[in-house]
């Protein structure tokens, strides 16, 4: 069996190797191919090129390719750490953590000095859920190498959900040192204080950031975002603009530009605002929710038993469509009821992860929630939007495919939040309100309205305080609605 070649390429040979990795980093693929192809037949079963043709295959979208040429190449090499570095790194990509950690660990295992095999079996560790080992392995990366910033943010990853958040700010702002102009590094920390709700510390270290010439739209767009939180709004407004200067396109940060008032504001938030939000929020979401007396979930399942003997009595519900499900806590607060089928939606990827976890969904689409009710054909006769609507400013095209896919008989179960008739936050409609936070209000009178255009019937609206805000109540409505009677 052929193992790691001894035999060493003359120095042009390796120059023109360096050449072909130096191209691939700096994504000039056609002139890493030609090199590469160059290559092949000189030094085409030494380890570093065959690393080399193998990342090549995987950036110019050939993965089937690349894992077929690695698997060959293993077999050959089997104690070649660099290619179990490979498949771990693929593995992780293809979502098999557990995988991607057994690899990471054999290289590891045949090479205990590379520090970034340490640092992929830690990554894959804190994906399995083994928090407290990826933490121990993330260490020793980030101490062999304390300037790589990859490692650090992951290592802060980890002690964070190891709910050593404290510890975790303090290995990023150690790294400040190293990498004092890294804006991903200011971005975790500053990320990292604002999910504390330490606005004024999270502040602190935005004008940390741009006194070290960290000039980054997300940057500026987090200091707006705690200062509007500290109630500053003139002084977030100004971070607004900065924020908008550097990245006119991003959805993020035009959102938040929209919710201060500055531009006008849109009838709905960005899918790639949501889930961008989301999918970092995903590891935390039920324990902050838990900590602002979040009631949505259980007002939900209040509202659909409180006219429904037959769910009480254990006859239980037929499908059930949970969109915007989030990690799945409206499935949690029916878990004890009868349901036949519970089918979630949402835009995030990493809240969607957390709710297969919970194994109680029998299916999870990645979809926005208008265009799944556009696209599945399904009727149902259970429609729930728990906590989701207040990422929507107009609500006639949701109620209008809401009302298409209610079987008769059905009810669309859903919250929103409502406003004091004297708020100033965000351009004012009659309707719909854009807050300073990023959420929208509604009406109570929008609400009938569209319903009532949209041939649906308010059986139940009832005002209750949903969670709370800086300490303070949020006031809310949770509606019942079914098919309009001429439909029934």
């Amino acid at each position: 069996m052929l193992e790691i070649s001894s035999r060493r390429a003359p120095a042009n040979r390796g120059a023109l190797l360096h050449l072909a990795q130096d191209m691939l980093g700096a994504g000039r693929l056609v002139a890493a191919r030609a090199s590469t192809d160059a290559l092949r037949s000189l030094i085409g079963d030494e380890i570093e090129f065959v690393e080399l043709e193998i990342r090549l295959l995987v950036s110019e979208g050939r993965a089937a390719e690349a894992a077929e040429r690695l698997d060959a190449a293993i077999i050959r090499m089997p104690r070649a750490a660099p290619l179990r570095i490979c498949r771990a790194e693929r593995l992780l990509r293809d979502g098999d953590a557990p995988g991607a950690a057994a690899e990471a660990a054999e290289a590891v295992t045949l090479d205990p000095d590379h520090v970034g095999a340490k640092a992929l079996l830690g990554a894959a560790l804190l994906d399995v859920g083994w928090v407290q080992d990826a933490a121990a392995c993330l260490r020793e990366a980030v101490r062999a190498d304390p300037g790589q910033t990859t490692y650090r943010v992951a290592l802060a990853s980890a002690l964070e959900r190891d709910d050593r958040r404290d510890e975790a700010i303090a290995v990023l702002e150690q790294g400040f040192a190293h990498s004092p102009a890294e804006p991903m590094l200011r971005i975790a920390a500053i990320t990292g204080e604002m999910r504390a709700l330490r606005f004024e510390r999270a502040a602190a270290l935005a004008n940390d950031a741009r006194q070290a010439g960290v000039a980054d739209a997300c940057v500026f767009g987090l200091l707006g975002h705690a200062l509007s939180s500290l109630e500053r709004h003139g002084e977030a407004a100004d971070a607004y603009v900065e924020a908008l200067k550097l990245a006119p396109d991003d959805p993020y940060v035009r959102h938040l530009v929209m919710a201060s008032g500055i531009l006008p504001c849109a009838s709905r938030a960005p899918a790639e605002y949501v889930e961008t939000i989301f999918d970092g929020y995903a590891d935390r979401f039920d324990d902050h929710l838990i900590s602002l007396g979040y009631r949505v979930p259980g007002l939900v399942r209040a509202m659909l038993l409180a006219d429904d003997a037959g769910a009480r009595d254990g006859e239980g519900f037929g499908p059930v469509l949970d969109l915007g499900c989030g990690t799945g806590l409206i499935g949690v607060v029916l878990s004890d009821l009868r349901i036949e089928g519970l089918v979630g939606v949402d835009l995030s990827s990493g809240m969607l992860a957390r709710a297969g976890e919970r194994t109680l969904y029998a299916e999870l689409h990645h979809r926005d929630i208008e265009r799944f009710l556009t696209e599945d054909a399904r009727s149902w006769p259970v429609i729930i939007a728990a906590d989701v609507l207040c990422y929507l400013g107009a609500l006639d095209t949701l109620f209008a495919r809401v009302r298409e896919r209610l079987r008769p008989g059905g009810v669309f179960v859903f919250s929103v939040e409502v406003a004091a008739a004297s708020s100033a936050d965000g351009p004012p409609t009659a309707d719909w309100r854009l807050q300073r936070l990023g959420r929208y209000v509604h009406s109570e009178h929008y609400i009938r309205r569209c319903a009532l255009d949209n041939g649906l019937d308010i059986q139940t609206m009832d005002r209750q305080v949903v969670r709370l805000e800086a300490g303070s109540p949020v006031a809310g409505l949770l509606v019942r609605l079914g098919l309009a009677s001429l439909d029934a």
